[in-house]
């Protein structure tokens, strides 16, 4: 595989709720049902989701007539770069992620290999924020 498209769903404060690592060739909408059908059988309470404009079609009608989830996609307004509303919770977590070594280059063969990565990369971001980042925090005094 000469490329990685890594497609996730994240909550409201960015932490993955499931990821799917497949081709870079591989459309948005082939790669959609891998994440939300698996997030929206986990997770009940879930009411609104929020997607990209590659992600609109069948799907977007086949989740709410489904689970009930409200299915919201962003429109393009108008011509040129315009700043998308929620848009930059995900583009945020992708960020964090590439922070890690293991993500910045492709060492894994296997896809799933990968996918595993990008969930341990955020587990040690998780618990680095559990421990309130004692590491470059303040040193203890005897």
């Amino acid at each position: 595989m000469k490329g990685r498209k890594r497609t996730g769903v994240v909550d409201v404060l960015g932490l993955i709720l499931k990821c799917h690592v497949g081709s870079a060739h591989q459309a948005d909408v082939k790669a959609a049902p891998w994440v939300l059908f698996g997030v929206l059988e986990r997770y009940g309470r879930l009411a609104k989701i929020l997607a990209d404009q590659g992600y609109q079609g069948d799907l977007e009608v086949d989740i709410e007539a489904v689970y009930g989830v409200v299915f919201e996609g962003v429109k393009q307004e108008g011509k040129g770069f315009s700043v998308q509303p929620q848009r930059w919770i995900v583009e945020r977590t992708w960020a964090w992620l590439e922070n890690g070594r293991a993500l910045t280059r492709d060492y894994e063969r296997l896809p799933e290999n990968h996918e595993g990565m990008v969930y341990i990369a955020m587990i040690r971001l998780m618990l680095r924020r559990l421990e309130n980042n004692r590491r470059r925090g303040k040193q203890k005094t005897a």
